[in-house]
């Protein structure tokens, strides 16, 4: 009897020793995860022997947050997973299906068949389908490029200035006695007319005579010449800015702008999703386009390529809209296309059932939530571009502030010497008639004012000497 308990304790303790081996086994293999990936900016860069990189970040939050212990490696074919004709799958998605890496995580597209071969997470990054271009093939010609040089309020502004400078030159014109001696018998040459046509003569730098003769008016017509001159100079220095070479322009604001032309090549990374988009679409467009890319071979071997090929011109790289924007940041020459179509999510790979999933997607989740992917995100795509200063934005008003402040001093000068000089007259005058200088002000202003009257005094004078 106490030979059958000695048996049983030594076969308990031989198991709950090979329990607990088996337990550190699997924690080992389960600390020690092998993951692979694949060099691409900004996603995993190398520096020195180490690599770094949104994934390499993203990576190393969802470790802290699940106390993972993991080493990276680099895909060894460079790819990131498609399948064959036999179904034999290679790339990063290759090595988690034959068991050589236990999670691949880079910019790998969530799609159907994917789906099938390997688990995937929930999307960490949402992304698309977009054209990146050079500026000058992808910017057209609008029909009212020619007011780009000022904002709308300045145009208003212009418009205000124009239309009170000629009001000025009329009040002036008929106040002054050096311009309008003689009310009574004179006829007035600044009518409101010609004030309108004599401003607009020389915001064109054309003359439209009579000039002024009076002082005031001289100071209303120099102050006005000095801000068309300054309001010339920016609108054709602007003009020109915003205008490129001679080079021919095409707009491409879209995919239908794309297929609808055969002036500039277009296509995308061979083999990639992208790819299989327009492959498997019935979208008429998109069937066009990627007939075009199949009947003129115009794939790119890499990411690299295509960006390379955008950046010599004439050529319309189709790719992820998230790695266009990376490649925009870089090179502020490219611009991409507003039109993003085909959303789909970038996601970890792990074999296909694996538990790590769902806790890989949990982390995801609270990483989102937390706002560690926008910063990740707004980390690794940092513009590098200058504001370009050759390219100069439309003129706000604030810009032409000093000008405009400049014109009204002198409008308001002007106005001014014209009632200094009707006073000047109206004081000469009362001291002549006996009168009191408001009396004779009074009726100067009233006879100078009065536009459909201003001529009837000196018809009843000749009437009633022909009745005499």
């Amino acid at each position: 009897m106490q030979i059958k308990r000695i048996r049983m304790l030594f076969g308990f303790c031989v198991l709950s020793v090979g329990f607990f081996l088996d337990m550190g086994v699997c924690t080992a293999v389960q600390s020690e995860l092998r993951i692979t990936t694949i060099k691409q900016e900004p996603y995993a860069v190398s520096k020195g022997s180490q690599l770094e990189g949104f994934c390499m970040d993203l990576l190393s939050e969802v470790a802290k947050k699940l106390g993972l212990k993991y080493k990276v490696h680099l895909v060894k074919d460079s790819a990131y997973g498609r399948q064959d004709e036999s179904g034999n799958w290679n790339g990063m998605i290759g090595e988690v299906v034959r068991g050589e890496a236990d999670l691949a995580i880079a910019p790998l597209t969530l799609t159907a068949a994917r789906e099938k071969a390997v688990g995937m997470t929930k999307p960490f990054m949402q992304t698309g389908i977009s054209i990146l271009l050079r500026k000058d093939i992808s910017e057209g010609t609008a029909l009212f490029d020619f007011l780009s040089p000022f904002t709308a309020k300045t145009w208003v502004g212009i418009l205000i200035a124009y239309l009170g400078t000629a009001a000025c030159i009329f009040l002036a014109a008929r106040l002054s006695p050096c311009e309008w001696s003689q009310p009574q018998s004179e006829k007035n040459r600044f009518s409101l007319l010609h004030s309108l046509w004599y401003t607009a003569g020389a915001l064109t730098l054309q003359g439209a005579g009579p000039h002024p003769k009076a002082l005031s008016g001289r100071v209303i017509c120099c102050s006005w010449w000095l801000f068309t001159i300054v309001l010339l100079a920016c609108y054709f220095s602007n003009l020109s800015s915003t205008k490129t070479s001679e080079s021919t322009h095409l707009s491409v604001k879209g995919f239908e702008d794309l297929a609808n032309q055969d002036t500039i090549e277009y296509g995308c990374l061979g083999g990639s999703s992208t790819l299989a988009f327009f492959k498997n679409s019935n979208n008429p467009v998109y069937r066009r386009i990627f007939e075009h890319m199949e009947r003129t071979k115009s794939f790119v071997s890499s990411m690299d390529e295509g960006v390379w090929r955008a950046r010599e011109g004439n050529f319309a790289f189709i790719g992820e809209s998230v790695s266009l924007d990376l490649a925009v940041a870089r090179h502020c020459e490219l611009v991409r296309a507003h039109e993003v179509v085909g959303m789909r999510g970038y996601s970890i790979a792990a074999s296909l059932g694996s538990p790590i999933i769902k806790n890989l997607s949990v982390a995801i989740l609270q990483l989102s939530e937390e706002g560690e992917l926008a910063y990740l995100r707004s980390k690794w795509w940092a513009s590098s571009c200058i504001a370009d200063k050759a390219k100069s934005s439309a003129v706000q008003p604030h810009s032409l502030k000093g000008m405009f402040l400049v014109l009204s001093l002198g409008l308001g000068l002007g106005a001014l010497l014209a009632v200094l000089e009707l006073t000047s007259k109206s004081r000469r005058s009362a001291a002549e008639q006996r009168k009191s200088c408001c009396t004779v002000l009074t009726e100067e202003l009233t006879l100078r004012l009065r536009t459909s009257n201003a001529n009837k005094p000196q018809e009843n004078v000749v009437i009633d000497k022909e009745k005499a």
